[in-house]
């Protein structure tokens, strides 16, 4: 995988092989205000190949990209996941560099992402925004949310990544080629980072800038409603990569709900009150399901763990 004696954190420069081996991809959705000079600062950097994926925006950002140098396809469908999925298609370069194009990413900083790829250490490197945040990029809310859905990832997949939600990241496009991606939203980035996980992919996470966004800008993720698609699409696809956390969550939840209805039962036949017969065979309900869906997550893991091992050796072998 390695493309030759290229040290990116020495000299932070691409060869020329190199630059021709990468595509810059950034998903659109106007962003004219900021388009023209991320894909002006690529150009300054030596990158040729950069692909715009629009969104089918209404303030120009089309024109200004193609006008700034880059190739712009409109994606026929809807959503950040979708355009992706699309423009993942009409890639031939060995890497792909992921961006948004809002400005809140330095391209500057790309050698950070893509020099892991070149040197064959990675098929995945994320950009951990974190570690660098400048002023207010991130609010006090988008902030805590970040951390919450980076905790739970963390706990469904026993894989400790701070920023799962970077849209700053870089992948080989043989390791994209495995992926089995289908959500449309703003999901895709960790519907991308749990495919590589279950494929065996190597992933690693890597410091950045982030600052805030450009003027004129505005954000369209929303909190609450696209941060529970997240949250939900991370308990999803734990189904067939750790079950006993995906069916444990469910049969943690009934089985609470038999001990609190156990406990009613129980103070009430202390206290010399018998009549719960229904509400006694409730709880005896709640516990059993409890406790088979426990066992199926048990079982569940068991298997899971051989199709790891199995899609890893697969991976390993086709590398």
């Amino acid at each position: 995988m390695a493309s030759g004696p290229i040290t990116l954190s020495e000299s932070r420069e691409l060869s020329p092989v190199a630059f021709q081996d990468v595509c810059i991809l950034i998903p659109t959705l106007n962003e004219a205000s900021s388009i023209a000079p991320v894909i002006k600062d690529f150009k300054d950097l030596g990158f040729e190949n950069i692909l715009v994926i629009d969104g089918r925006s209404t303030d120009g950002t089309q024109e200004l990209a193609k006008k700034a140098g880059a190739k712009v396809v409109v994606q026929s469908g809807s959503g950040k996941g979708q355009a992706m999925a699309e423009a993942f298609d009409l890639i031939d370069q060995k890497y792909i560099l992921l961006i948004d194009g809002d400005g809140t990413y330095l391209p500057s900083e790309a050698y950070l992402l893509l020099d892991p790829l070149i040197k064959g250490k990675a098929d995945h490197v994320v950009g951990n925004r974190f570690d660098r945040l400048e002023g207010r990029a991130l609010k006090k809310l988008n902030a805590f949310g970040n951390r919450l859905i980076n905790g739970f990832f963390s706990t469904a997949y026993g894989v400790h990544l701070t920023d799962i939600l970077s849209g700053y990241r870089a992948f080989t496009t043989e390791g994209i080629r495995y992926l089995d991606l289908f959500t449309a939203g703003f999901e895709i980035e960790s519907e991308m980072t749990i495919e590589s996980i279950k494929k065996g992919l190597d992933i690693i996470e890597v410091p950045i800038t982030y600052r805030p966004r450009a003027a004129g800008t505005k954000t369209k993720l929303n909190p609450f409603k696209d941060g529970l698609k997240i949250i939900l699409t991370i308990y999803r696809m734990a189904k067939t990569h750790n079950p006993m956390f995906y069916f444990g969550m469910i049969g943690s939840g009934f089985g609470f709900l038999g001990l609190t209805t156990g406990f009613i039962v129980l103070r009430d036949w202390l206290n010399g009150r018998i009549e719960h017969i229904p509400l006694t065979i409730l709880t005896a309900i709640f516990i059993i399901v409890g406790f088979q869906l426990l066992m199926m997550g048990i079982m569940g893991d068991f298997v899971a763990d051989l199709h790891r091992q199995m899609l890893r050796e697969i991976y390993r072998k086709r590398r």
